[in-house]
Formats: C-alpha cells, structure tokens, sequence
C-alpha cells in the first residue's frame, strides 16, 4: 500500500489571478449537511430568545403590563417575541430607567443578532441554494470535452497548472476533491470545483464524466485511485483515464481496472536519476520534454492528410517524429515502416516550443544534434 500523497498548497500565478477573476466558477461545496447547517442557526436564534426571556424575567419589576398590572412568566415570553421581532403593541412596557437600559444595551443587540440569523438562513437556504443549483445546471448543460481531475493534490495541481500553460481553458477543468483548501486553491485558477467522494456514481454523474474528453485520477492513495477508475469506466466506457499509481504491482491493476494511461512517479524519477549518473545534461532534457514551459515539447497527434506517404522525417510541423503507433502497435523512427505514414497513424514527435525558439541565444541548434546523438 503506498503512502498517502502529501498536501502542498499552491499560490497561483499573477496572470492566473487576473483569468481567474474574470471567471467565477461554482462551489458546491458545504461543510455540514443541510439539517445541520439548519438546526445549528435556530438552536443559536432559540438560545438567543432564551437569554433575552431570562433578563426580562430577573428585571420584571421593571415592566408593567397595562391590562392586569400583573407581568407574568408567560407575559414575559409575549413581551420577548414582540420585543425581538420589533412589533411592540405597547401592553406591556419597560418603565424604570434600569429596564430602558436593559433593552437599550443587552436586548437591542440581540434583537438584530436574531435577525441577522433568520435573514441569513432565508438567504443561505432559499436564494443562495437555489441560485447555486441553477448555476451547477446551467454549466452541466454546457461541460463536454472537458478535463476532469478527480484529486487536487501534488501531482493533481501540477497537472492543472499544466494544462492551463498548454493552453486548456480554465473553464473546460473541472477539479473533484473532498478537501475545501485543495478547492480553494483550484479555485483561484478559474477552474469549475466540486467537493465530493470521487469513488461514488453521483458525484462523477454531476460533473459529466462520460461527455469528459480526458480524466486524471490521483487521488494520493493506490487503493483509492483504482477504485476511481473502476466506476469512471462503468460509467464512461470510451473516455481515456489516465492515473497516478506508486507501487509498480499496482501499475497492472490500475490498467485491468480500465486506465489508458498509468503514471507512475516514483519510477519516472528513478529514470531521471540513473539518467543523471550517465550524463549531466539527461535528466535536465527529460525534465525540459516533459513540460510545455521547456524548450522543447513532446506532442502525440494524428499523422495529417498531406504527411500520409511521406517519412516520419518529413513532418510538416517541422518537429523531429520519434515513434508512431499502427494498430495499436508502437513503431520507432529506425523502422521501414515509418517511412512511409498512413492515416490513422498517432505520432509522437518533438516539437521546439516558443521558449525554445524565441531565445536566440545561440544554442537553438542545440536540439537536434542532441537528438541526432540519441539516434
């Protein structure tokens, strides 16, 4: 069983402050049940009216009812719900300085702190859910080919700040994650939030998972991821799943439980490290290939129209074809048949990206003849 992935929270960047305040994405998120949310603020508005019955009772001789001339208990309880709810019909009336300063310094204040409790409550439970709801159905109606990462931790947070740097759209990320910090801190990249268990059905139901165009699964714990990735392929059998696992026996169970892709992160830096002893500069080129702020970029995409025929050296994007996939078979650049791309072929090739190309620094050359030693 691996360690559970450690929480690390994440400051966004200026530029995505500044998208992520132009968009304002959905939070349904609450930290108590519904009842419970509810009995809590009528227990406080109920102890409230208590502490304001027991001050008057005290300081009855105070009070002078004009009916009977008798205030009694149950006089009292009349004279608190008039007295908090502002009615006042003038019965019954404070007369003695001592019961004016009563009302005017302790009952005052608690009559608007009862106040301030109904008009939230009417306002958290009636308007704020119902606009919350039809906000959550107004953007479920229009999520489709979208990326849902479902676990906001270490590598969940990377690989959103990622895909944002790619160029994905905040508003096309949904994040799923039990924990209000991890959400807080998605939220500040635009990104839509849900908290909720991501191994239950109605929670991937309501961020559309089956009309997803990708999912990323690392939920920080092999045993969970896996499950993750159990009910997203009942419930999306042809959306690509790809997820985060530590152990390597666990590698063949995340892919029997329906992952297209299994990371795995302690290897991959076993692989930078072994490349580190053999050259100073491998694992730095590894590093810079696997992320779009280096300056070069490892694509996969379609071989197009016009490159059918032609040699996976003769791409039109001008990026150096490494590898391409044929029914499902993986075919290196050294073979006969990559000579000659066919539709349907997936490319995977290197491209320089803007960091690389804009530099003009004297080393841009420098690519190729790394990757020519490769060769």
């Amino acid at each position: 069983m691996a360690k559970r992935e450690p929480d690390r929270i994440f400051s966004a960047k200026p530029d995505k402050v500044v998208a992520a305040r132009r968009f304002k994405p959905l939070r349904r998120a609450v930290r108590l049940p519904v009842w419970g949310d509810l009995g809590i603020r009528l227990g406080a508005a109920l102890l409230l009216i208590f502490i304001v019955v027991m001050i008057h009772w005290f300081d009855r001789g105070g009070l002078v009812d004009s009916v009977d001339g008798h205030v009694s208990f149950l006089d009292i309880v009349y004279f608190t719900m008039i007295s908090i709810t502002t009615t006042g019909f003038g019965d019954i009336a404070p007369v003695t300085d001592r019961a004016r300063l009563v009302e005017a310094v302790i009952v005052t204040p608690i009559r608007f702190l009862v106040f301030f409790i109904f008009v939230g409550t009417a306002y958290n439970f009636i308007i704020k859910r119902s606009w919350e709801k039809w906000r959550m159905a107004r953007i479920q109606e229009n999520l489709t080919d979208h990326v849902v990462v479902l676990g906001y931790g270490v590598s969940g947070s990377e690989s959103v700040e990622e895909l944002i740097e790619r160029g994905t759209d905040a508003r096309c990320i949904v994040v799923v994650d039990p924990s209000e910090d991890r959400l807080a801190e998605a939220e500040k990249l635009g990104v839509n939030v849900l908290a909720g268990d991501a191994t239950r059905d109605e929670t991937l139901k309501a961020v559309r998972v089956d009309q997803a165009a990708a999912v990323l699964v690392s939920a920080g714990r092999d045993d969970t991821s896996i499950l993750i990735t159990l009910t997203v392929r009942h419930l999306a059998p042809r959306v690509p799943i790809s997820v985060v696992v530590r152990a390597d026996d666990n590698e063949l169970l995340a892919r029997q439980a329906g992952a297209n892709n299994v990371i795995n992160p302690v290897r991959f830096t076993g692989l930078l490290l072994a490349g580190s002893a053999k050259g100073a500069h491998i694992s730095d080129y590894l590093a810079d290939l696997a992320s779009v702020t280096g300056r070069v970029q490892l694509v996969e995409r379609v071989v197009t129209e016009d490159e059918c025929g032609c040699s996976i050296a003769e791409l039109s994007s001008g990026g150096r074809g490494l590898r391409i996939y044929r029914n499902g078979r993986a075919i290196g650049y050294w073979e006969e048949e990559c000579q000659s791309l066919q539709p349907g072929d997936v490319l995977v090739e290197i491209v320089p990206t803007e960091n690389g190309s804009t530099k003009g620094d004297g080393h841009d050359g420098d690519e190729k003849p790394a990757l020519a030693d490769a060769k």
